[in-house]
Formats: structure tokens, C-alpha cells, sequence
């Protein structure tokens, strides 16, 4: 890989590699697992965390001398073994695999891949092929020759293994591959089985990053396929990418460039993207994100999102939220029913509910050493480009005008015009019922009118 991160430490549809294989043999409900690992392994053992007995090898010398490591602790007739580099492998598979050994007695019995209509870079040049006599039993194996690869998975009898494999012959390198085993037992007369999977994917071994793309990409496909399945409409499964731990409801429907992330949770009837990133985040059912960013923040029911904005972790949208476009929030509560349909930032602010905030608004929450916190209150409406200098409270039903620089609070129901603002009038509103929304709406004219007239006169 010629990379400083162990290979099977590679990330592949939000999975490392080798969690993949683990799961599949975990599934297939193949009995205790035996990691043989090498001396530096730390960084495997928490993706082990089921295995039941760890094994070092301390020199890497092949398949073969790895799996002589496991002897003492593999106490079991029959041996499944699983290469760490063969993600594709599913538990059905491994199941259909022992099955067939426990059937057949064979002393061997191995997984093959048919790899017609395969390009070559999905298999490398260093997968080694099956060659069979005229009967059609395998004779060999070897670099080159046929279009059958030997899969990264085997079942060996027990009784017939151990023995063999202690006196398996060293290459030129001073390595034991395990595949010498199928020349031996040809050699010997012993029974060797086959399974030919259905899907060849499952027999690619990943050598290099051009195997790793295509396995993650044929990981992918996979997941998008098991969404459809559940009800999920997918509008172009190769331009989505989806990873292994995210959940969507039925009735959804994800755009094409759309990525999911992480542990993210998408609800019911929502519809994502297109060129929409969500990491690690929940939505609600219902929801619309368009053309934006969603990183560690919940959405509730009925939200709508972007196009081109950015939610920040810690962001928490109520129900029926909208937010509209060039919008970044970070660490905040909007409530229900807010509006941002413009450009701005909100941060480290708790807002109440149908608060609506102008274009250009900013909260200033940080000061160069500490990130301070703004709160607006319900209904209260935020005039186009309005600074609020946290820490800052704007109150129920309170106004602020246009170009205002907030720096001090402003109180329930009043109007603060100006740079820096000052209150202009007394409350504005009144209450619920009885022309409050009315009278709202002259003062939020009349301060629009005076930021425009003299917008600096308070400076």
C-alpha cells in the first residue's frame, strides 16, 4: 500500500478491512475465533474484540508458518481459515463453504472465483490460479495460467492439516504459503473439495489500492442494494456512497453525489442530497437537504436544509426548521419553526421557537480566547446583517435592525437600532391577539427605515 497505516487498518465503506472478514466468519457462526496477528498489532486488537485467543507471528513467513502458530489453539476437527485481506467474503458464502467440506470429507476444501468480466486491475497480477486436470479436479496452483483464483478462504480437516503443514517446504524467499497444501494433497491422493462462488468479488484479495477501490466499491453497491430492498430509493447507486452503519428509512430518496457517513440515521419520506455530505448525524422523517454539509447535528421532523449550507457538530434543528442557503450553524438549538433563509452564521446560540433571522446576521462568539453564547428568545425577529456580540440576549418578540451591532441585551418585545444598538422604542408586539404582529411589523419597517437613513449615526 506504501502507506504508514497497516493495510488492514484501511477504511472501506466506514469499516476497517479486516472487520469485514471478522464479521463474516462471526455470522456464518463458524465457532471461536483465532487471530494470528504480528508483534505489532495494537491497532488490530480492538476490531478483535471477539476473538477468542490472539496468536503472534512473529516473522511474516506466509499463510502457512501463520497458521502453524494457531496449532495449539485451534482444538477443533475441522479449521475454517480466513485471509484478513479478503473483505468481500459474506457469511453466506463461509456458510455454503463448511457445509460443503463437512459433506464432502475432504481433506481440503477451498473457495475459487470464475473471474470473467473482471478487469484486471480487480484482481492484480499476485492472485493465485487454480489449474485442473482433465477430469476437472485441481492438480495445482500457480502465479499465472487460468481464470479461476484461490479465494482467501479454506477448510482443512483437522487431522489431515497439522501434520502437513508442520512439513511444508520453505520458497525461495523462506516463506510457507498455504496453497502448497493443494500440491501436496494432489501428491498424496487426499480428497480436495471446490466451491466456485456465485459473485467472483468474493475471491479478490486485496494487494494494492487498485484492489481496494474495487472493493469498496462493490461493498457499496452491496449496501445501496440491501436499502433498496428495505424500500429506499437510490437514483444512481454508483454515484452513491453509503457506509455499513447508516440507516435509512423506506420512502426516502437519496440524489446522486450524495455520501452518508459514519453512524448517521436518515428517517422515513426524507430527501437527500443531490452533492450532500452527512456524517455521523440523525434526521428526522420528512426531512430536505440539498447540496450541504451535515456533521454531528439532529434534525427533527420536516426540516428543510440548503442548498450550499453547513451544519457543525452540536447543531440541533426543532421541528420545521428552515434553513436556506450559504448558512453555517455550530453548536446550537434552533426552535421550532426558526428561519435562516440566507446567508449567515449562528454559533453557540439557543434559540427559540418561529425566530426568524435576516441575511448577513452573525453571532461574534468568539473573542480570540473563550466562545461565548447568544440566546434568542421566541419570535423575535433579527433584521439583515446584524452583529450580536455574545455573550448576548435578544428577547421575546424583540426586533433588531438592520446593520445593528448587538452588544448589550435587548429587552422582551423591544427595538434596537444602530452601531453599537440602543433600545429605540419601548415594547413592540404586545400581546398575542390583540394587533401585537401588526405593530411588530411597523416598527421592524420603521427600523429598517432609520439603519438606512443613518446607520452610523450612534458610532
Amino acid at each position: 500500500m506504501k502507506s504508514r497505516l497497516p493495510k488492514l487498518l484501511r477504511p472501506l465503506a466506514g469499516w476497517p478491512m479486516l472487520a469485514w472478514t471478522t464479521r463474516a466468519a462471526l455470522e456464518a457462526a463458524a465457532g471461536p475465533l483465532i487471530a494470528v496477528v504480528g508483534p505489532a498489532a495494537e491497532g488490530l486488537r480492538p476490531l478483535l474484540g471477539d476473538a477468542s485467543l490472539y496468536v503472534t507471528q512473529e516473522k511474516p513467513l506466509g499463510s502457512g508458518h501463520a497458521l502453524l502458530q494457531a496449532r495449539e489453539a485451534a482444538q477443533a476437527r475441522d479449521i475454517l481459515v480466513l485471509y484478513g485481506d479478503a473483505p468481500l467474503l459474506t457469511s453466506a458464502t463461509l456458510h455454503e463453504l463448511m457445509e460443503l467440506h463437512r459433506r464432502s470429507g475432504a481433506a481440503m476444501t477451498m473457495l475459487t472465483g470464475m473471474l470473467y468480466g473482471l478487469p484486471r486491475p480487480a484482481v492484480g497480477v499476485a492472485q493465485e490460479r487454480l489449474h485442473r486436470g482433465a477430469e476437472g479436479k485441481p492438480v495445482a496452483v500457480a502465479a499465472e495460467g487460468t481464470n479461476e483464483v484461490v479465494g482467501g478462504a479454506f477448510c482443512f480437516r483437522a487431522d489431515w492439516l497439522w501434520p502437513r503443514l508442520a512439513a511444508l517446504s520453505r520458497g525461495a524467499d523462506g516463506r510457507q504459503p498455504l496453497t502448497e497444501l493443494v500440491s501436496l494433497a494432489v501428491t498424496e491422493g487426499a480428497s480436495l473439495a471446490t466451491l466456485p462462488v456465485w459473485d467472483p468479488n468474493e475471491a479478490i484479495i486485496v494487494r494494492d489500492r487498485e484492489q481496494l477501490s474495487w472493493a469498496e466499491g462493490a461493498l457499496r453497491l452491496r449496501i445501496n442494494a440491501r436499502l433498496q430492498r428495505d424500500g429506499v430509493t437510490i437514483v444512481n447507486p454508483e454515484a452513491t456512497y453509503i457506509d455499513a452503519d447508516v440507516a435509512v428509512g423506506a420512502d426516502t430518496v437519496i440524489y446522486p453525489n450524495t455520501s452518508l457517513w459514519g453512524q448517521s440515521r436518515i428517517g422515513e419520506d426524507c430527501r437527500i442530497g443531490p452533492n450532500t455530505i452527512v456524517a455521523d448525524s440523525t434526521i428526522g422523517d420528512g426531512c430536505r437537504v440539498v447540496a450541504s454539509m451535515i456533521e454531528g447535528a439532529t434534525l427533527e421532523e420536516d426540516v428543510a436544509v440548503g442548498p450550499f449550507s453547513h451544519l457543525r457538530p452540536g447543531s440541533h434543528l426543532a421541528v420545521g426548521v428552515r434553513i436556506g442557503n450559504f448558512a453555517e450553524i455550530k453548536a446550537s438549538h434552533l426552535g421550532q419553526r426558526a428561519k435562516m433563509g440566507h446567508f449567515g452564521y449562528i454559533g453557540d446560540t439557543r434559540m427559540g421557537e418561529e425566530v426568524n433571522i435576516g441575511a448577513g446576521t452573525v453571532t461574534c462568539n468568539y473573542d480570540g480566547a473563550q466562545h461565548h453564547a447568544t440566546t434568542i428568545e421566541k419570535r423575535a425577529f433579527i433584521g439583515s446583517d446584524t452583529m450580536l456580540v455574545a455573550p448576548v440576549r435578544v428577547g421575546e418578540g424583540a426586533t433588531t435592525g438592520a446593520g445593528s451591532v448587538v452588544t448589550k441585551d435587548v429587552p422582551a418585545g423591544a427595538l434596537a437600532v444602530g452601531v453599537p444598538a440602543r433600545v429605540r422604542s419601548g415594547r413592540i408586539g404586545g400581546a398575542p391577539g390583540a394587533g401585537g404582529t401588526a405593530r411588530a411589523g411597523r416598527a421592524r419597517s420603521k427600523a429598517v427605515k432609520m439603519a438606512e437613513s443613518n446607520p452610523v449615526r450612534e458610532v
